[in-house]
C-alpha cells in the first residue's frame, strides 16, 4: 500500500518524474477548469438561472461573506485567491470518494506547495496594503527582540499548514485501506463518508487559517487609518 501518492510512479526519464499526485492534480484542475467553463458561458443577470450559476454563486456568497466576517476587510482582493484554494481542496477531496481516484492532496509535495502559496501571499496581500518598509516592520513589533520570533512563526505556520491537510487526508485513505481487507464492506464505506467529512472541514480550515494570516498582514495598516 502506498501511502504518499507521490512514490506511485507513470512515466520516469532523466529529472522528469510524472508520479500519481502530479496526474491526479491535473486532473483535478482540468475537471475544474472543464466545470468553470460550462457554468459561465451561460451565466445570465435575469431571474432565470441555471443550476449551475445557482451553485457558483452560492459559494462565492459564502466565501465572500466568511472573508468579510473574519479579516474585517473588503473581501474583493482576497476572494480569488482563498476561493481557489477552498474549492481545490475540496474537490480534490470530494473526488476521492470515485474508484480509482488517488487525491493529490494526501501527497506531502501538494500540501507543501497549497502552504508554500499561503506563505507567499501573506507578504503579497501586507506589502500591498501596507508598502514594505510598513510589512517589514510588523517583524519588530513590540520590539526588535522579537525578530527572530516572528520569522520562527511565520515558519513554523507555514509548515502546520501542510501537515494538517496531508496527515487528516492521508490517514482517513490508510484506515479505509485497513479495514477493507479486515471487515465487510459497509463499515468502511461509513468511514470513507466520514472521511469525506473531514475533507470538507480541511479544505474550510485551510482556507479560514489563510484568510486569518493574510488579515494580520494587512489589517495594521487600516487600523492606523482609522485612527487617524
Amino acid at each position: 500500500m502506498s501511502i504518499d501518492p507521490s512514490s506511485i510512479l507513470y512515466f520516469e526519464w532523466g529529472f522528469v518524474r510524472i508520479s500519481a499526485t502530479l496526474v491526479f492534480t491535473w486532473l483535478t484542475m482540468g475537471i475544474l477548469v472543464g466545470m468553470s467553463f460550462l457554468i459561465t458561458r451561460s451565466i445570465r443577470k435575469s431571474r432565470n438561472l441555471t443550476k449551475g450559476q445557482h451553485m457558483l454563486e452560492a459559494t462565492i456568497e459564502v466565501v465572500n461573506q466568511q472573508i468579510k466576517d473574519i479579516a474585517q476587510q473588503d473581501p474583493k482582493p482576497y476572494l480569488p485567491f482563498i476561493a481557489t484554494l477552498f474549492v481545490f481542496i475540496l474537490s480534490a477531496n470530494v473526488f476521492s470518494l470515485i474508484p480509482g481516484f488517488i487525491s493529490p492532496t494526501g501527497s506531502l509535495n501538494t500540501t507543501i506547495a497549497l502552504a508554500l502559496a499561503v506563505f507567499f501571499a501573506v507578504p503579497f496581500f501586507g506589502i500591498g496594503s501596507q508598502g514594505l518598509l510598513g510589512y517589514l516592520k510588523d517583524y519588530a513589533k513590540p520590539s526588535i527582540v522579537m525578530l527572530p520570533f516572528n520569522i520562527i512563526s511565520e515558519l513554523s505556520r507555514t509548515l502546520s499548514l501542510a501537515i494538517r491537510l496531508y496527515g487528516n487526508v492521508m490517514s482517513t485513505s490508510v484506515i479505509v485501506a485497513i479495514l477493507l481487507g479486515v471487515i465487510p464492506l459497509f463499515f468502511p464505506i461509513v468511514i470513507q463518508l466520514l472521511g469525506l467529512l473531514t475533507g470538507v472541514i480541511q479544505a474550510y480550515i485551510f482556507a479560514i487559517l489563510a484568510i486569518v494570516y493574510i488579515a494580520s498582514a494587512t489589517s495594521n495598516q487600516k487600523k492606523e487609518n482609522r485612527n487617524e
